[in-house]
């Protein structure tokens, strides 16, 4: 898939993904936590795309509802989730992206986030994709694990009906029963040839389902630089990074959380392939 096969341009306040443009990077924390922690995240990662001069979009969940126990941390909620994400937004000056969960959160959350986010196990809820695509922001459709990548022609379908064509889609592992997820590098191409932005999910890729996200055994983080080498040569248009200040004390998802004193040099490899990508010639098979 090379980048010289270009596909719909997305806008997102200022920056515009796909369309040959500029490889654009979604990182943030999984979850919101306390300001510190966010302020020490945002901070480092907008110093580190500014550095590179990678466009980015911070991205942190004010709810994770998919959560294995109601008793562990599923962040502070809509209100003032909203509220961390709008300061955010504001002191940093970058656009920002959360999850929704239900029709009655997207009208609320399209007042401050850029991008609405619709969650890989709600991938297929028609009155979510409805509600999200009528409030007219750009939305990233994560696919479910559960879906083949042609399946997404669907979603699409029912965001467009809605008149909003500013749709991103991304890649985060299919899962076969067996708690591990496997990245099938050819969804990139399936997804990415449906005319729309394609985002690739390198560190939901490695989680372990089954096992708690805090136990060092719910992930597999060392796998994260070749999923994201491969997915970049893939060609594709956006590379989303869960990154923390310290994994190891996440509030979620700490065992696939890619390290903020690593995501630089990671970054740097990503910059290299995607250039290099972008001056090959197509090769059509027919």
């Amino acid at each position: 898939m090379s980048k010289t096969n270009t596909t719909r341009v997305v806008e997102v306040g200022n920056i515009k993904v796909g369309g040959g443009n500029p490889l654009v990077l979604i990182c943030g924390p999984c979850v919101i936590e306390d300001d510190d922690t966010m302020n020490r995240a945002a901070e480092g990662i907008t110093k580190i795309a500014d550095k590179l001069g990678l466009p980015l979009i911070f991205k942190s969940s004010y709810l994770k509802d998919n959560r294995s126990s109601e008793e562990t941390w599923q962040g502070p909620g809509l209100e003032k989730g909203l509220k961390t994400l709008a300061r955010i937004r504001e002191q940093f000056g970058v656009p920002v992206l959360s999850d929704v969960h239900t029709p009655a959160e997207a009208e609320a959350a399209a007042e401050v986030l850029d991008v609405l986010q619709i969650p890989a196990y709600l991938s297929m809820q028609t009155s979510l994709a409805l509600a999200a695509g009528r409030t007219g922001k750009a939305i990233n459709i994560k696919k479910g694990q559960f879906l083949d990548p042609s399946d997404m022609e669907k979603v699409v379908g029912k965001i467009e009906r809605t008149g909003n064509q500013n749709i991103m889609l991304t890649e985060r592992g299919a899962s076969f029963g067996y708690h591990n997820l496997v990245v099938d590098m050819r969804a990139l191409v399936t997804m990415r040839n449906l005319g729309y932005p394609v985002v690739f999910d390198p560190t939901h890729s490695v989680r372990v389902y089954g096992i708690s996200s805090s136990d060092p055994a719910g992930g597999r983080p060392e796998y994260v630089p070749a999923l994201t080498r491969a997915g970049v040569a893939a060609g594709i248009d956006v590379l989303f990074i869960e990154s923390h200040p310290d994994p190891q004390c996440a509030l979620c998802d700490a065992a696939s959380q890619w390290p903020l004193p690593k995501l630089e040099a990671l970054l740097r490899q990503v910059i290299e392939i995607d250039a290099a990508v972008r001056n090959l010639e197509p090769i059509e098979y027919a």
